[in-house]
């Protein structure tokens, strides 16, 4: 089989990424009828009620995702996101219900966020960490990626779709398609074959468990680095349900169809990535740093465009960007941590991708109701630059190189960081410039992303 499709060979996992197809088109609906709902039915043109929503739904990560991390590395994680998928599934039902029955409130739109993110909280670490015991180890890269092109494929049909349904008979139906779509994923669970799952040894209960796992995640500077560039990117760069949907709107003066589409042509740039990521057996340190910078510098430049048609084709190389920062923060997470230790760390990778939202969606729509949406891009453009820059200055210190030097290596088949993992660990990476782990890479991760996950915009169901 093609290398970019090699973990399709894997019967369960074709299962899994064709479930995780059909839930996110549903996903990306409920996301575009949420904000329209919110924006246009609820409030006049609210950004700052829109970033309440978002916000809402990714706050319960922040207190129960080291928890939930620990109790994937305890349970089967299979039974788990049979529960968690069901939960979301009925999240989505109801909201639909309530718009279709004409009795929908803002508060109902907020309460059904946050019980929304709740199970959210308890389906990220799992969902992200089960992927390793779906392929063997050395398809994991692929299968990260792939799950990337699945999420972003269905980004781009799922808005144009939701734009198309909320034009034709309004919010409501776009939650009901979304409800339904939750048995995609459900049935692909039931379905698998359980006896060619590769499940991680389970942790057995003991005091200290989460503490071990942030022990972990200090004594790794590489993971340290990740953790840092994903929460500054992921909360002030990463709110595009906000920020397009206010571009459309306030600045542009188009409708919901409009608005459908730019989510569908960043699509284009994002689905991309994924689909050349596929291709890759390694990850390097330098697709995170370069990455975040070529991130904020196309979202300073998509911040300029003077019409929606530039402005939606600028979203092209913002996804490619992305996509890229976020497949290689995720797929190095994947591959770096002990399988013991994995839930636990995917549970803070998640905590600092999505707990930020909370803070940076009102801020972002506050910025963008108060200053206009162009002011919304240009913070998550500064942000991200700056992160990346104190990324590579931090990575020059480290590896004792000249910073001029450092800035013209990142180039994708080049590395020059030497990062290590604590004593008693391989390298992380090195100069060959692979993940060692015995002669090559350790291993053979945001809907259903069913993995986003490694989705730009964070959250997979």
């Amino acid at each position: 089989m093609n290398s970019m499709f090699r973990a399709l060979k894997v019967y369960n996992y074709r299962l899994w990424v064709t479930g995780a197809l059909v839930s996110n088109i549903g996903t990306w609906m409920q996301r575009v009828a949420q904000d329209w709902l919110v924006l246009t039915v609820l409030t006049n043109h609210s950004g700052t009620a829109a970033g309440i929503t978002t916000g809402l739904q990714f706050l319960p990560i922040i207190f129960l995702g080291p928890f939930a991390g620990l109790l994937g590395d305890r349970v089967n994680k299979r039974k788990l996101l049979l529960v968690t998928q069901t939960a979301m599934g009925l999240c989505a039902l109801l909201l639909g219900i309530l718009v279709v029955t004409g009795s929908v409130q803002l508060w109902h739109v907020y309460a059904l966020a946050l019980l929304l993110g709740v199970a959210s909280a308890f389906d990220a670490p799992s969902r992200q960490a089960f992927v390793s015991e779906v392929v063997g180890k050395g398809d994991v890269p692929n299968a990260v990626a792939l799950n990337s092109a699945s999420f972003n494929l269905a980004r781009l049909a799922g808005p144009g779709i939701a734009g198309l349904v909320i034009a034709l008979v309004g919010t409501g139906p776009a939650f009901l398609i979304n409800a339904a779509s939750f048995a995609a994923v459900i049935i692909s669970l039931w379905r698998m074959r359980t006896s060619e799952l590769m499940p991680a040894v389970r942790v057995p209960r003991a005091k200290g468990q989460i503490r071990e796992g942030f022990r972990y995640i200090r004594r790794r500077p590489d993971l340290l680095m990740i953790m840092v560039l994903v929460f500054l990117v992921g909360t002030f760069g990463m709110n595009f349900q906000i920020t397009n949907a206010l571009m459309a709107t306030t600045v542009f003066h188009l409708g919901p169809g409009e608005y459908g589409l730019l989510g569908s042509v960043m699509a284009i740039g994002t689905l991309a990535a994924a689909l050349m990521a596929a291709r890759r057996k390694n990850m390097r340190m330098l697709y995170i740093v370069g990455g975040a910078l070529a991130f904020g510098v196309t979202v300073a430049i998509a911040a300029a465009m003077p019409s929606y048609f530039w402005y939606a084709v600028a979203l092209v190389p913002v996804g490619i960007a992305s996509l890229t920062f976020m497949n290689a923060c995720n797929t190095t997470v994947q591959l770096t941590t002990d399988s013991a230790m994995r839930g636990r760390v995917l549970a803070v990778y998640m905590v600092v991708l999505q707990g930020g939202t909370p803070i940076g969606a009102p801020l972002v729509g506050w910025i963008a109701t108060e200053f206009g949406a162009r002011w919304s891009l240009v913070l998550g453009a500064v942000v991200a630059v700056l992160a990346g820059l104190g990324a590579l200055v931090l990575m020059n210190r480290r590896n004792n190189v000249r910073l001029r030097d450092q800035v013209r290596s990142i180039h994708p088949f080049l590395v020059v960081s030497r990062w290590h993992r604590p004593e008693g660990h391989q390298a992380v990476h090195t100069t060959d410039p692979r993940v060692a782990a015995g002669s090559g890479p350790e291993g053979a991760p945001g809907r259903t992303q069913a993995t986003g996950e490694t989705a730009p915009e964070r959250n997979a169901g």
